[in-house]
């Protein structure tokens, strides 16, 4: 049956770009559209139908309020907070869905459910890559009770600058990057702190990235989002070009690094939906030479290598301000929205973006196995 012209079911949000893109891939292909089960029908307790030897690609739930609804309880979907709500739900959304395909006969996912589920919570997947030997920034081992245990813990490690990130949180969204110099005090987040009355205080996502340096502010952003998890990290320096510091984010397919993208910006955070731009990456590679280039993508290859089970994923890779040191920042299970980008010559996805490389991939495991 492998030589069957497999069917393919996305789990995602219906007209989202990520499931069109995903479908222009397998028209390009000579395969058929996939079948679209929504995550609000997920979230909502739907039958999930999967056809019989369906290959099911779990997407991103994003960009759908009734689905945000759903996993945090009602509210401006730009409001940041229900974290652990959004993860809990998002956990119980999953093993559905494994549990429909496991029930059809030989559908199967392609990715891991327990997987997506790790590396949406920044603690454990800080840890299974740090077991694994994949260096990444050190962080604090407690439980980040609020903004003055925060400062205890800052103070008792010795660092004056860290990155307060929610637990669960994805796009940069509850991330507050701190600096502490004495009594003076820097915050660049992704928060808007609004407060509507007296004693009452709203978070809400901000493209314009705000900065803070009252101390009662920052405090407010800090003892809103601890309720629901933080993973704190100590600030690791990055390098920068033309007067931009940068990042990397590495697609990883099928254990090899297909694509990349330099994200730089003058903030702290290179997120290109806050305001990050597309760096020049033969600059970059030119500036680490190919020794260290191969070094760095090894290194996404082992951060990818954590997840076995998932054929893609998205490495968040940062360059120390020395261009010889690398860290891993994040590991997404939905980082492929990188539209327009070619693969690197080298990866054998050349020409391919990161959506048509990943239906060659699978079509090629198919025909290898």
């Amino acid at each position: 049956m492998l030589g069957a012209t497999p069917a393919f079911v996305v789990v995602g949000t219906p007209g989202d770009r990520r499931v069109s893109m995903f479908a222009s891939a397998l028209r390009a292909h000579g395969l058929a559209e996939p079948s679209v089960v929504a995550w609000r029908d997920v979230l909502a307790g739907a039958e999930i139908r999967i056809p019989e030897r369906a290959l099911v690609r779990v997407d991103s739930p994003g960009e759908d309020a009734e689905a945000d609804a759903l996993l945090r309880g009602p509210g401006s979907p730009t409001r940041v907070g229900g974290g652990a709500s959004w993860h809990a739900a998002f956990v119980r959304g999953l093993e559905r869905v494994r549990r429909a395909v496991a029930r059809a006969p030989g559908a199967r996912l392609l990715g891991d459910v327990e997987e997506i589920a790790v590396m949406f919570d920044k603690r454990r997947c800080h840890a299974r890559l740090l077991a694994a030997g994949v260096p990444v920034p050190s962080a604090l081992p407690e439980e980040v009770t609020g903004y003055s245990h925060l400062r205890e813990l800052m103070a008792r490690a010795g660092w004056n600058r860290v990155f307060v990130k929610s637990a669960h949180g994805s796009s940069a969204a509850g991330i507050v990057a701190l600096q502490t110099r004495g009594s003076q005090l820097h915050a660049v987040s992704s928060v808007d702190l609004i407060r509507p009355r007296p004693g009452v205080v709203e978070l809400h996502n901000s493209l314009r990235v705000p900065t803070y340096t009252d101390e009662a502010d920052i405090a407010a952003i800090v003892d809103a989002l601890a309720p629901d998890g933080l993973h704190v990290e100590r600030w690791f320096p990055k390098a920068s070009s033309d007067g931009h510091v940068f990042d990397l984010r590495v697609v990883v397919i099928g254990g090899r690094p297909t694509h990349a993208v330099v994200r730089a910006s003058r903030k702290p955070m290179t997120n290109l939906h806050l305001g990050g731009t597309r760096g020049d990456l033969d600059q970059v590679r030119a500036r680490l030479g190919a020794a260290r280039w191969e070094q760095a993508m090894r290194i996404c290859a082992r951060a990818a290598a954590c997840f076995p089970g998932s054929g893609m994923v998205g490495v968040d890779l940062m360059v120390g301000i020395g261009w010889d040191r690398f860290a891993v920042a994040e590991v997404n299970a939905f980082g492929d929205l990188l539209p327009r980008l070619p693969g690197l010559p080298e990866s054998g996805a050349g020409g391919l973006d990161s959506y048509h490389a990943q239906v060659a991939h699978i079509l090629a495991s198919r025909s290898a196995a």
